[in-house]
């Protein structure tokens, strides 16, 4: 590797935003604004007996660790796990693991995420609170005094509301947009068109899906596995079937939920499988590029979970005899790497419809990191190679892999399905939703959630 490609394969993939906007004139400056983003989340005790608060605060910890390079601070978590991830002890040994420091008290001239029974004094004036209930997720002002019922066991909607918490405080620290911090911002995930902040009660989660096939194991495929982990499997663990090509570099730690860094230069498949048989899941493996050239196997699982960026593949994924196919895809660059789409097949519109147009065109190298690197080395592919990697940030792809599994679990306990689902985590009042003509009744199989 020449050193172009070097920093391709290590570069933080959000470090990369003031790249392609332009903010940075090098790898280093940009480097350097990041470091000074920080954040810390103050912690109640109610916090140590709930596993939906707790699926928030290890999300926003995963999530926050990998962007904020200031580095991020807990204050308050103590007891044990009420959720099962492997490798981990108690609370703050699982923090401290996610890449966060612990704290005895807030510093007020932080920004703070608070969930749980936590007062404002002491606490900086912009501070936002995770909050859910139900099949519902957000975030709102702590100076508000707004907060949902937090009633319920649904773990997807902490993930959703600790990916969002640490969503809007960077886009507080990147500047830009004002109302960040100051809104309510969240999701229903039983369904979109429904107003999250009502807390409406959907139906209980009390099965669990028992087979999924993922496909693409990066940011989106992670993001699957680390909110299907949160969930409450017990002794009867569902078979995962995870399908990749790539090996796991640097560059993923920026991204990617369940990347680590003595995961480093292993395929992504056999890292992730150990990571899943630890949790309790059964695994297999396929080390091969997606694409229409097999079946399925009757006794294999049906529904497909799909995290790729790739056209070719997605064109593919009614091609293979799965019954149900639920796909995510973020956006790319500097002004939609915020964004999401959700699709699910089939569908009033193929596959092969939606990705009909694979056409694509080379990035843009005018900016000035990317004019200085090419006096400096000649190396135009390298370069053209370097920005042409999307910009990745891992509560984007925490926000989807909640959207992703409740389309899932939805599946089988016979709710609304959208078929397009797209939304921008700067202004998820915004959303695009179309509703899908209702599935047949479909059972991929389940398992009784853990007591």
């Amino acid at each position: 590797m020449n050193d172009i490609d070097l920093l391709t394969d290590s570069l933080n993939r959000l470090v990369k935003l003031a790249l392609d906007s332009g903010e940075a004139s090098s790898v280093e400056e940009a480097e350097r604004i990041f470091a000074d983003y920080r954040m810390q989340i103050v912690v109640g005790p109610d916090v140590a007996e709930s596993a939906v608060l707790q699926a928030a605060l290890l999300t926003a910890v995963n999530c926050a660790s990998r962007c904020m390079l200031g580095g991020v601070t807990v204050v308050g978590a103590c007891g044990s796990l009420r959720v099962a991830l492997p490798s981990f002890g108690g609370l703050p040994d699982t923090i401290r693991g996610l890449g966060a420091r612990t704290a005895g008290a807030p510093d007020p001239a932080v920004p703070t995420l608070v969930i749980g029974d936590v007062m404002p004094e002491g606490i900086e004036r912009l501070a936002i609170r995770a909050t859910f209930a139900h099949w519902c997720g957000g975030v709102v002002p702590l100076a508000s005094g707004l907060r949902l019922a937090e009633n319920g066991l649904f773990t997807p909607a902490g993930v959703l509301a600790g990916a969002i918490g640490v969503a809007e405080i960077f886009q507080r620290l990147r500047g830009g947009l004002p109302v960040a911090c100051r809104r309510a911002a969240g999701l229903d995930l039983w369904d979109y068109r429904r107003d999250w902040m009502c807390g409406t009660e959907a139906s209980s989660a009390s099965r669990l899906p028992s087979s999924a096939w993922i496909i693409g194991l990066g940011n989106l495929g992670q993001a699957y596995l680390w909110t299907l982990a949160l969930l409450p499997y017990g002794g009867e663990a569902a078979e995962l079937v995870m399908q990749d090509v790539d090996v796991l570099a640097p560059s993923n730690l920026s991204t990617s939920l369940l990347t680590f860094r003595d995961m480093m230069r292993r395929k992504k498949t056999r890292a992730l499988a150990d990571w899943a048989d630890a949790r309790g899941f059964k695994t297999r493996i396929i080390e091969r590029p997606f694409a229409a050239d097999f079946r399925i196997g009757g006794r294999e699982p049906p529904v497909a979970l799909v995290g790729v960026d790739n056209a070719l593949a997605r064109q593919a994924v009614e091609d293979v005899g799965f019954a149900r196919v639920i796909e995510a895809g973020l956006g790319r660059g500097p002004q939609d790497f915020l964004g999401i789409d959700l699709h699910t097949f089939p569908a009033s519109k193929s596959a092969r419809q939606v990705w009909a147009d694979i056409s694509s065109s080379d990035p843009e190298i005018s900016q000035p990191a990317y004019r200085a690197m090419l006096e400096g080395s000649g190396d135009r592919c390298g370069i053209v190679r370097l920005a042409g990697r999307s910009i990745g940030a891992p509560f984007v792809g925490a926000v989807a892999g909640s959207m992703v599994v409740s389309e899932l679990l939805r599946l089988s306990l016979g709710g609304p399905r959208h078929e397009l689902g797209s939304c921008h985590l700067r202004d998820l009042q915004g959303r695009t939703i179309v509703m899908g003509t209702p599935w047949e009744a479909f059972n991929p199989g389940s398992v009784g959630i853990a007591a």
